[in-house]
């Protein structure tokens, strides 16, 4: 029997979704590592965007469970 969301499971989307947020972190932190530990010139939006991948991980793995784990199942 498909729930509101079809058959999703949640565990698995859990688990997937903090995987991403962790790489978008560890890809925009060893990023800059790489470029001030090599002493590298680069354009100021390519620090932006590591930097924003920094962000956008930390909140991707700290709202997926919450919202794959706790919420979506609460509403089915």
């Amino acid at each position: 029997m498909a729930g509101r969301y079809g058959e999703l499971d949640y565990s698995k989307a859990t688990k997937r979704s903090v995987l991403l947020g962790v790489s978008l972190f560890l890809t925009g932190a060893v990023g800059k590592a790489i470029i001030h530990a090599g002493g590298l010139q680069v354009p100021g939006w390519e620090e932006t965007l590591l930097l924003d991948l920094e962000f956008l991980g930390t909140a991707v793995a700290l709202l997926s469970p919450f919202v794959f784990g706790i919420l979506l199942p609460l509403t089915e």
